[in-house]
Formats: C-alpha cells, structure tokens, sequence
C-alpha cells in the first residue's frame, strides 16, 4: 500500500536521505551542497553510505573499479551547487570548478552543453530538460520537480578541456507525499498509443545490448526522428542510491547503417546487482516521450526479461511538454 508522508521544509532545500529504497530526509539548511571531503552524504540503508561510497568520504571500487555516476555532488574538482535565491517555478544551479569559480565553458554532447535529469527517490517523476546557461555560469530552467518528495538531480555535463561528469545532489519539495512503490518488472511498456518492447538480459558487471522495439497500434514505426544525436536516449537509475548509468546509442542517425526505428540498441553495463529503472526518450511526430521500465540485474529471485511478452506492462510513460 501506499505510504502518505508530510514534507515540510524549504521548497528547494537539500535533503541527507537514507534508506535503500526511499527515504525522506530532514532540510539541512539552506539549498546548497553538503559536502565532506568533496563527496555527497550516501544513500544506503539506515544511514549507511550507498553502494560503492564508504563512511569516510573515499571512493570505493564496483565492478569495473570505479564509482557510477551521479552518488557525488563534488567530483574532480567540480561541484554541482543549487542556487537558493531562484525565483519561484525555476530551478537554478551553478557548477563550480577547481578553482571554486563557475564554470562557464562546456563542450556539447548528444547536441547539448547541459543534460537536467531529476527523478524522484522512489524513481517517480522521471524529467530530462536542458537548462540554459547565463554568463555568470547559472543553469536556468522552469522547474521540473513536479510533486512533493525528495528528488536526485542529476548534471551530466563536459567542462571544455576536462572529462565527461555526472553530479547529483538531493532536492526536497514540501508537501503531502504519496509514495509510489516501484513497478514491478516488465519487458513491454505503452505511452501515448505507443507500444515499446524490451529485449536483453543484462547482467552484473558486464556489458549488454538492450534493443528496444517501438510500435503504434501494432505497427513498427520506422520513421522514429533524432533525438540528442540519436534514434532514442536511455538513462538507467539504480534504486537505493540512484547510481546514474551512462548508456551509449548504437549507431547515429546519417551514417548510412543506422535505421530510423523500429529497433533503437544501447551498449550499457550494470555495475551490480539489484533494481534499475530505465527511462528511453524518443521521439515521433515532432513530440518526444519516455517509456519507462524496471529490470532486476543480477538477482537470484529477478523476473527475466522475456523477448517480446506483450502480457507485462510497466508504468506509463509520459509525454514532454
């Protein structure tokens, strides 16, 4: 059942969340980042550091023998910092640099400077938007926390002449929570008429292709339009300490081998065990949407993923406005 929680706080003010699935977390202070030693306050269970970030503020090795993405709100010199002074329905940020100035330089990838992803803790309310930047190195965008609850926000972003970075850090917005447990595994997913299928087995620790299928009213579409340099872009979210997978595209639109749907694959590797959620954007019609899909990785007691089982449906997706 359903757990109804009161929020009270400021309405952008930074949360320390505990819990392995969710957790609501007290209003610190105001809406700047809680750092020690360069490192975000973890996510794990009661009060335990997440997965792959110990108590003293040292990274430690996954699968791969480095950290995911997104578990840190500082990361090589660079810290994602929330400004509380935003008018109200804007979400602003600043990511500061080595030398503790905003950065006001980036190189674009998958056709942006700044990539906003936000999903709420129990990995609800899944938004991507791109901020746009001010001379003084401010993100500006309309605020994509949608409901009450404690949200991750993610930057995933490359500093001209440094390396690709994803920071997050914790958002709580007040108010009455209703939390919303996770769907169970599906390998089929509607939004807005439209039919996506999910195929491949991924595994702990190892790379894997995940090819999605989409169709409308049971015909393939094989017009799908470019999205961000590609036929569709997929975000995996870890539940627990919402660890951010980077997931590459196979192939890109114009290369003469990359065909416009019905098949979008991604190369993606899971560094554990456990509950994922993925998110896909593409887009037809002019309009882009989210499928969506929970995947158990690696455990004993997981729902494969079958090819093809049109009888399981995940949670719907949603439209971008």
């Amino acid at each position: 059942m359903n757990a109804a929680t009161k929020l009270t706080g400021f309405a952008l003010g930074l949360a320390a969340v505990f819990g392995a699935a969710y957790g609501v977390g007290q209003v610190t202070g105001p809406a700047a980042p809680v750092v020690a030693d360069g490192h975000d306050a973890g996510g794990g269970p009661h009060g335990t550091a997440a997965p792959g970030h110990d108590t003293t503020g040292h990274d430690t090795p996954e699968s791969g023998g480095h950290l995911p993405g997104g578990l840190l709100v500082s990361d090589r010199g660079y810290t994602l910092v929330p400004v509380a002074a935003a008018p109200e329905g804007e979400f602003a940020f600043r990511i500061t640099g080595p030398d503790g100035a905003p950065v006001t330089r980036y190189d674009v990838t998958h056709d942006k400077q700044m990539h906003l992803i936000v999903a709420r803790r129990d990995l609800a309310g899944f938004q991507h938007v791109h901020p746009e930047l001010d001379t003084d190195g401010t993100w500006r965008v309309a605020s994509p926390l949608s409901s009450p609850g404690v949200w991750r926000a993610f930057a995933d972003f490359t500093p001209t002449g440094g390396e690709p970075l994803t920071l997050g850090v914790d958002l709580t917005v007040p108010g009455e929570l209703t939390e919303r447990p996770l769907p169970a595994p599906a390998s089929s997913t509607t939004v807005d008429g439209y039919t996506v299928d999910l195929h491949g087995t991924p595994q702990p620790g190892s790379s894997t292709t995940l090819t999605l299928t989409v169709s409308r009213d049971g015909v393939p579409v094989t017009d799908l339009e470019p999205y961000l340099g590609a036929y569709g872009h997929l975000v995996a979210l870890r539940q627990g300490d919402l660890a951010y997978l980077h997931v590459h595209p196979e192939g890109v639109p114009g290369d003469g081998r990359t065909a416009p749907g019905p098949q979008v694959s991604f190369g993606a590797e899971f560094p554990s065990a456990g509950a994922y959620r993925l998110y896909l954007d593409f887009r037809h019609g002019g309009v882009v949407r989210t499928a969506e899909f929970t995947v158990h990785v690696g455990d004993p007691g997981s729902i494969p993923i079958p090819h093809g089982a049109a009888d399981e449906h995940g949670a719907p997706g949603h439209e971008h406005n």
